[in-house]
């Protein structure tokens, strides 16, 4: 099991970086929403990794605010976004 989790953790951990990459480097302001989210999803996966090899069950509240703040942010992005000019 603890293979597994390291695995995953590893998994996790490039595709953070290659996903910075994106943020630092994305040629619109959508590219970059929506790396941060994934950037997102990939810190409530390493918090529910880091629960289960702990073994402890009081982190999911932070994971689920985690969750309603990356809705909350990209929706209010999305809806209040302007144009990119090239």
């Amino acid at each position: 099991m603890t293979t597994i989790l390291t695995v995953s953790g590893v998994l996790l951990l490039i595709s953070a970086l290659l996903i910075t990459i994106r943020v630092l480097a994305g040629p619109t302001s959508l590219d970059r929403l929506v790396a941060v989210d994934a950037i997102l999803a990939i810190a409530m996966c390493g918090l529910t990794l880091w629960a289960v090899y702990s073994r402890d069950t009081t982190i999911a509240p932070a994971i689920v605010a985690l969750a309603l703040v990356g809705f909350i942010g990209s929706v209010s992005v999305a809806r209040f976004r302007v144009r990119d000019d090239r």
